[in-house]
């Protein structure tokens, strides 16, 4: 179980091979990569900032909710903070059960509580200047179905 804030890249498929190196008792594997989507062709960068220690304590305690509901092997959240560019990778999500079941609802069970309750604050900065990202409603309701 683990969960890292960092600036660096990261390499999905080592992230994945390191996740169940030397293990036989995973039975699925699921994950999920964010990448930075730019709609409107005029994103420059998107800017993600945090204070430190406390998005990590913040990301744990999402995880730690995920392992309490499902039959978890193993899990990993990397997030990305910093100016990004469109097509960048911004987070991954990686799940690991002995079934896929539980692989699969604690990776969409993670999503959705990483999208709205991780203490991330985004900027777009654009052609037209720059403007912090409000929360979308759609991520809010995704939260009442757990």
């Amino acid at each position: 179980m683990a969960v890292r804030v960092q600036q660096q890249d990261f390499n999905l498929g080592a992230e994945l091979d390191a996740l169940r190196e030397g293990r036989t008792d995973i039975g699925a594997l699921v994950s999920f990569s964010g990448l930075v989507r730019d709609d409107s062709g005029d994103l420059e960068a998107l800017e993600l900032e945090h204070y430190p220690g406390m998005t990590e304590k913040a990301l744990a305690g999402i995880e730690a909710e995920a392992r309490a509901r499902w039959d978890l092997n193993d899990s990993l959240i990397i997030h990305r903070y910093g100016p990004l560019k469109p097509g960048e990778q911004i987070m991954m999500v990686a799940t690991a059960a002995p079934h896929r079941k539980a692989a699969f609802e604690a990776a969409d069970f993670l999503m959705d509580f990483l999208k709205s309750r991780a203490p991330f604050w985004k900027k777009e900065h654009g052609v037209a200047g720059a403007a912090w990202v409000d929360a979308k409603e759609d991520d809010e309701a995704a939260l009442k179905r757990w």
